[in-house]
């Protein structure tokens, strides 16, 4: 029988066709069309990832917390200058018996490691493209001041008290479990031991003086929060199981440790006999970046969207917002949640030798290429599976392929030999769609073409706002489809340009495909920057003209003079995106049965 965890408290108190032309014109994406719904929010957004552990280097499930972070940042800032201000943490988490562990076993002084690990972490997302404009480490003196500080605020307010701990600690998750959460599991000599139900990782009983945070007070408040917004926890089954959670007992919490056992983390403010609890520490690192305990941080807080993994969701969803409602802080307003990556359908491990490098497949795969796979097959409501067949076939089919071959047919010499973006004949593609005449060139489907593009920011936006990268990558990837339908079905190779008969709607076939390809190079800058400014600049999109408030689709079809129209396209940049070689970049094969 395993023992029941024991709190003795000590000194304890308190339709109908409409025209393409109204449904979908220029209009709906003026400079104020997306950003309508920014408008009505804070101006201000604050985009923050976990903070990652240093005990050891980093893998693809930390990058991909941090692309999905940076896209939704970056796609913030281009809805233009009345969301521009954003800002977007990462960093390390350096304190606890984790780390102090993991230095021990490899000789190293806990700042040695730290600072080791810590660098690699900033390496390989300076060498990805994040665009955070804060790396915070938990060792800087800024945040031990931020750290103390609020716990003297929660300590001020009644909600820390001193008591005897006894029960379930687990080291590798660094967080105290209750017993329905401790199992059994044999060993190799058919020995059991306790594991944490939920990681696996073992644990062992622990009995302390520590100080104890109310926790239990705040059962009810949580619950009022999460179910008067409905989206503060995104994908809603992870909002279902928070409140799940809600529904059982909530008992206080163990926020420090003996100092004689872990001495590597932050003093408790007037007891040095006492460590504050590493998340506690953690978690105060969203307020630290912001200038906490100055009053510059409300400017941002509580504006905040956490990007985090599942794993971490509880400290998240229950202890940070009840520390913050105990500070009499408002909890953040989104929390982002997503699920894991396995290789070739098994959990990355060591000793299965099966982790990926991330900065490897960086190399491999372009910068680009692997942000747009990550993000593009990541769903945040599963975990998802890597291997490297997947990567190369989906990059070459809508990287290389799809888009690439869309942008060389359209900007090719012998196609478009002014290079430049041809005129659009109004008569050849009328706004009104079943009109009849000697000139009508256009057919159905290319008035459902005109409609799915049109439509497409507001739709790669709301995906973005439901947590859904991976849906709006696939809208985009679907009309791509659809453009290279459409210019296959004209086939401009086969038209005259000395024809006065072929020439009007050659041009108006390739005015739409590259109106079209910079509606995409537009909506893919968060996810692929490098690959999207090299397509816009073939397109001679200038620097002012790729914000979304800009984004005026195909204006000749609606009325309105297109500034791009007889503008000379960028100078030729090569293959937009390489077709990969099977043969030379395998790293982690699928095993097939």
């Amino acid at each position: 029988m395993l023992r029941k965890s024991v709190l003795r408290l000590l000194g304890r108190t308190g339709a109908s066709r409409l025209s393409l032309l109204e449904d979908f014109g220029p209009r709906y994406y003026s400079s104020g069309s997306l950003s309508a719904r920014d408008d009505a929010r804070d101006a201000r957004a604050y985009f923050t990832t976990p903070i990652f552990y240093v005990n050891a280097a980093p893998h693809i499930g930390h990058l991909y917390s941090a692309l999905l972070a940076d896209a939704l940042c970056r796609h913030r800032r281009l809805r233009g200058p009345s969301t521009a201000a954003t800002r977007f943490s990462t960093g390390t988490d350096e304190h606890g018996l984790k780390i102090q562990q993991a230095a021990a076993t490899a000789g190293l002084a806990p700042t040695e490691l730290c600072d080791r690990v810590s660098k690699h972490f900033q390496q390989l997302f300076q060498e990805a493209g994040i665009s955070c404009t804060d790396f915070i480490r938990t060792t800087e003196a800024r945040h031990r001041v931020a750290v103390q500080h609020f716990w003297g605020v929660l300590k001020s307010r009644g909600l820390l008290y001193k008591g005897v701990y006894e029960g379930w600690y687990c080291a590798s998750d660094e967080c105290f479990l209750p017993e329905a959460k401790v199992t059994r599991q044999l060993g190799p000599l058919g020995d059991s031991f306790p594991v944490s139900l939920e990681s696996g990782h073992p644990v062992s009983w622990t009995k302390e003086e520590n100080y104890i945070f109310r926790l239990s007070q705040f059962r009810e408040p949580l619950q009022r929060w999460l179910r008067g917004n409905p989206q503060a926890i995104t994908p809603e089954p992870f909002h279902h199981v928070v409140l799940q959670w809600l529904d059982e007992e909530l008992p206080d919490l163990s926020v420090s440790r003996r100092s004689s056992h872990l001495h590597w983390g932050i003093p408790v403010p007037g007891d040095d006999s006492q460590t504050i609890y590493v998340w506690l520490d953690a978690l105060v690192n969203y307020l630290t970046v912001i200038g906490y305990p100055n009053a510059e941080f409300k400017s941002w807080w509580p504006a905040t969207s956490h990007i985090i993994g599942k794993d971490i969701l509880k400290f998240h969803a229950i202890y940070w917002p009840a520390f913050l409602l105990g500070a009499g802080m408002s909890p953040p307003q989104r929390i982002y949640v997503h699920s894991h990556w396995t290789v070739c359908g098994q959990k990355m491990s060591k000793s299965l030798g099966n982790v990926v490098d991330p900065r490897t497949c960086l190399n491999r795969y372009t910068v680009d290429g692997f942000r747009y796979f990550l993000l593009r097959q990541g769903v945040p409501n599963w975990d998802c599976d890597y291997y490297d067949e997947k990567v190369v076939k989906l990059l070459n089919s809508e990287l290389a392929d799809a888009l690439g071959g869309l942008l060389n047919r359209c900007t090719a010499k012998r196609i478009n030999p002014s290079e430049t973006y041809p005129a659009f004949c109004t008569t050849c593609f009328p706004s009104e769609p079943g009109l009849v005449g000697p000139s009508v060139r256009a057919q159905a489907e290319d008035y459902a073409l005109v409609s799915s593009v049109a439509t497409l920011p507001k739709q790669v936006a709301d995906h973005y706002d439901n947590f859904q990268i991976y849906k709006a990558l696939e809208a985009v990837s679907s009309c791509v489809r659809q453009t290279n339908g459409f210019v296959q079905r004209h086939a401009p190779w086969k038209l005259n340009w000395e024809s006065p008969v072929d020439a009007p709607w050659l041009g108006t076939v390739l005015h739409v495909a590259l109106e079209c390809l910079r509606v995409f190079g537009t909506l893919l800058q968060p996810v692929t920057p490098s690959l999207a400014d090299k397509l816009l600049s073939r397109l001679g999109v200038s620097a002012s003209e790729r914000n979304l408030g800009e984004l005026y689709f195909l204006p000749r079809f609606y009325g309105h003079p297109c500034p791009f129209e007889g503008r000379r396209l960028g100078p030729e940049t090569g293959l937009l995106f390489p077709r990969l070689d099977p043969s030379r970049t395998w790293l982690v094969k699928a095993h097939r049965t």
